[in-house]
């Protein structure tokens, strides 16, 4: 089955980083991409202590305010509950090609490394896995522990991109949102999304 590189699956989860999320959905929706968002119930306390974001508890009314922030089309964004089975994430008959967890906890990470699928975002890591597409996970954790390397060096044996939300300092960055817009590049770039976030090393 051939897989749709316009639609990206986006999962947020509690740890540090909501500014990162933030500025991937705002280039994802600009770009025209379909994001299918799914958000656990501690990055909702996350976002509301890194933004101020006051998200509510069902997904219909996340997707209006979410569409208003952005002010995207409607139809560019779909969000699932955390136990919203009927998504299509949770089958492997979607054809989303691309699945990013930004910020991902060390317990998502871990859930995924096992094939825990207790709710949907885990499950949605699970398909991709087993379906061979692109899993990109952004563990903000600091120091990691031996356990969180074994699970990661695990998951990167399967073919899982981890990406840990670290910036250079190269390019002398003055503002908070230069070195958020330094990780989403790095993200983009693995999500294979044009972008001109930065100027590429060289040029």
């Amino acid at each position: 089955m051939t897989t749709d590189n316009t639609q990206i699956a986006l999962a947020l989860t509690g740890a540090s980083g909501a500014p990162y999320s933030q500025r991937l959905l705002e280039v994802l929706l600009g770009q025209g991409i379909t994001v299918h968002l799914m958000i656990s119930a501690a990055a909702r306390i996350v976002f509301s202590d890194e933004l101020d974001w006051k998200l509510p508890a069902r997904a219909g009314d996340v997707q209006k305010m979410l569409v208003e922030e952005f002010q995207c089309a409607p139809e560019l964004l779909k969000v699932y509950g955390e136990q919203q089975w009927s998504s299509p994430l949770a089958s492997g008959s979607h054809k989303v090609g691309t699945m990013i967890v930004c910020p991902c906890t060390m317990g998502t990470l871990s859930s995924i490394a096992v094939g825990s699928s207790d709710n949907l975002i885990n499950r949605a890591a699970d398909v991709m896995l087993k379906e061979d597409r692109k899993l990109i996970l952004v563990p903000r954790e600091a120091p990691f522990s031996a356990i969180h390397l074994e699970n990661m060096l695990k998951l990167a044996r399967l073919g899982v991109c981890i990406l840990p939300p670290n910036p250079g300092f190269y390019f002398r960055p003055t503002q908070i949102s230069e070195i958020v817009d330094f990780v989403v590049a790095r993200i983009l770039d693995q999500a294979k999304i044009e972008h001109n976030l930065q100027p590429r090393w060289g040029e």
